[in-house]
C-alpha cells in the first residue's frame, strides 16, 4: 500500500501497486460535471472513485450506490423542512460536499447536485473498498471485508469522513471523485427509510453487486452511457 504522501502522491511517480487505480486530484470530475438533475448525476456517479486523504490515510472506493434527493419540492429531502445549518450546502455551489449526521453520530456523505441556489443532491450509499481497506477496517473497529462501507453510515466512518468537510470542494483534497470503471447495468427502486415521496425511484446500484447496503426489488436496465469530465 502506498504511503501516506498519498497513494496519490505517489501515482505519479508509479509507486502505486498495479492492483490499485491510479489515484490523483488533478484526475478529479470537475466541478461543473455536477451542474444536473440529482438523479441524473446519481445514475453516473455509480463506477466512479471516492477518495479521501484524512489523517495522513488515503482510502477510496469504486462507488456501487447511490440515491439522488431534489429540493423543497421532493418532501424526502432535507431541503423540504430544514434551511439552516449544514443543509444549506445543499443550495450550492454544484460539485461541493453536504455532509450530516444521521442519528447524531453517523456522517452520511452527499454531492451537492443542480444549479447553484436551487437545493439538490445525491447521497452516496455504498462503495466497494480498493485503497487503505485496513484503515477503513480500523476506523469502524471491525475486521476488514467488502462490506465494510456498504450503508452510508458506515462509509461516512470508513472513509474518516465528518462535518468538518461539509461544504467543501470535492475536485481537491481532501475528498474529491475521479472518473471509474464501466458499468453495465443498474438497479433503481425507491429511496431507503423513506416515508414521504415513496413514490420516487431515485436508488441506484450495479446489479448483484456484494456491496450494495441492501438488494434492490427493482428492474434492472442498462447502463447509459456516463456524462465524462
Amino acid at each position: 500500500m502506498a504511503s501516506v504522501a498519498g497513494a496519490w502522491g505517489q501515482a505519479s511517480h508509479g509507486a502505486v501497486a498495479a492492483s490499485e487505480p491510479v489515484i490523483s486530484p488533478a484526475l478529479a470530475l470537475a466541478l461543473e460535471w455536477y451542474a444536473r438533475p440529482a438523479e441524473q448525476v446519481a445514475i453516473d456517479l455509480l463506477g466512479c472513485l471516492l477518495v479521501t486523504v484524512i489523517g495522513g490515510s488515503v482510502t477510496a472506493g469504486w462507488i456501487v450506490e447511490a440515491e439522488a434527493y431534489g429540493g423543497p419540492e421532493d418532501p424526502a429531502s432535507h431541503a423540504s423542512f430544514r434551511r439552516n445549518g449544514l443543509v444549506q450546502a445543499m443550495w450550492g455551489p454544484p460539485g461541493h460536499a453536504y455532509i450530516y449526521r444521521a442519528y447524531g453520530v453517523f456522517p452520511c456523505f452527499n454531492v451537492v447536485t443542480g444549479p447553484t441556489g436551487e437545493a439538490s443532491a445525491v447521497l452516496v450509499r455504498a462503495i466497494e473498498p480498493v485503497v487503505g481497506i485496513a484503515e477503513m477496517a480500523r476506523r469502524r473497529g471491525v475486521p476488514a471485508g467488502p462490506r465494510i462501507a456498504a450503508g452510508p453510515g458506515k462509509l461516512g466512518r470508513a472513509l474518516g469522513l465528518s462535518i468538518e468537510q461539509n461544504g467543501l470542494p470535492l475536485d481537491r483534497p481532501p475528498v474529491w471523485i475521479q472518473p471509474g470503471r464501466p458499468v453495465e447495468q443498474i438497479a433503481s427502486g425507491q429511496r431507503v427509510g423513506v416515508r414521504r415521496g415513496a413514490d420516487r425511484p431515485w436508488r441506484f446500484g450495479i446489479v448483484g453487486h456484494p456491496a450494495l447496503s441492501r438488494p434492490f426489488l427493482g428492474v434492472a436496465r442498462p447502463h447509459p452511457a456516463p456524462v465524462t469530465r
